[in-house]
């Protein structure tokens, strides 16, 4: 489903959270409308995508975070076995520092936050790759301003491990990251980039994400 590279460079592309119509995915692929048209149709079946008609347009998404995670996954199982495909340029090593993982941080600073939250014993491993949020945990995100008793109503997991395909480490998934995203953003300390994943941080902004959440520099790939 996934293996075709056409496929694979929409799924991609809707991995900053965004919809898009069939011609801009079609773009995105290199290939023609109506080949991308075919393309998405097996991905709606395949419940990958979800389209939402409006007016004379379709927009495509992806079916939500949970697929989100296994793209990430996949690509950080293709870049162990470097058979993923890069796009080499200046926006790499933008992509590589932070980015968009559908709606939480992802990159080195999404590693290094998720690191930060294991070490201080913010969060503790449950099932499945889900962790339970500590008591330390709950002051520490809502003095950054996280409502959690909201995001513990929804059905959404607070807190969930998603791997990072550039650091192949985890980075920090679920409502928590998506709440966590939202409130950087909120902030004015990194704005995403139009039409990319990449997201730019401001000096203050990530000097501050490091400060709040007691966190360097993240190490290397492993």
């Amino acid at each position: 489903m996934v293996g075709d590279p056409a496929r694979a460079n929409m799924l991609t592309a809707l991995l900053n959270g965004d919809a898009y119509t069939a011609s801009e995915l079609s773009l995105e692929a290199g290939v023609t409308k109506q080949t991308a048209s075919s393309h998405l149709s097996k991905l709606v079946d395949g419940g990958l995508v979800a389209v939402e008609a409006q007016g004379r347009h379709r927009y495509y998404r992806l079916a939500d975070a949970d697929v989100a995670g296994l793209l990430e996954t996949l690509m950080g199982v293709a870049a162990r076995a470097k058979a993923l495909r890069t796009r080499p340029g200046p926006k790499e090593p933008q992509m590589r520092h932070a980015r968009v993982c559908y709606d939480h941080l992802a990159g080195d600073l999404g590693v290094g936050l998720f690191d930060a939250f294991k070490k201080n014993k913010w969060i503790l491993p449950g099932p499945e790759k889900t962790f339970a949020l500590t008591k330390l945990g709950r002051i520490k995100v809502q003095t950054f301003g996280v409502d959690i008793e909201d995001l513990e109503q929804g059905a959404r997991p607070l807190c969930r491990a998603c791997l990072d395909w550039s650091v192949r480490r985890h980075h920090l998934a679920g409502a928590l990251g998506a709440a966590i995203l939202d409130e950087i953003l909120e902030r004015g300390w990194a704005t995403q980039k139009r039409g990319s994943r990449v997201l730019e941080f401001t000096r203050i902004g990530e000097a501050g994400l490091r400060r709040v959440f007691a966190f360097q520099e993240t190490p290397p790939p492993i």
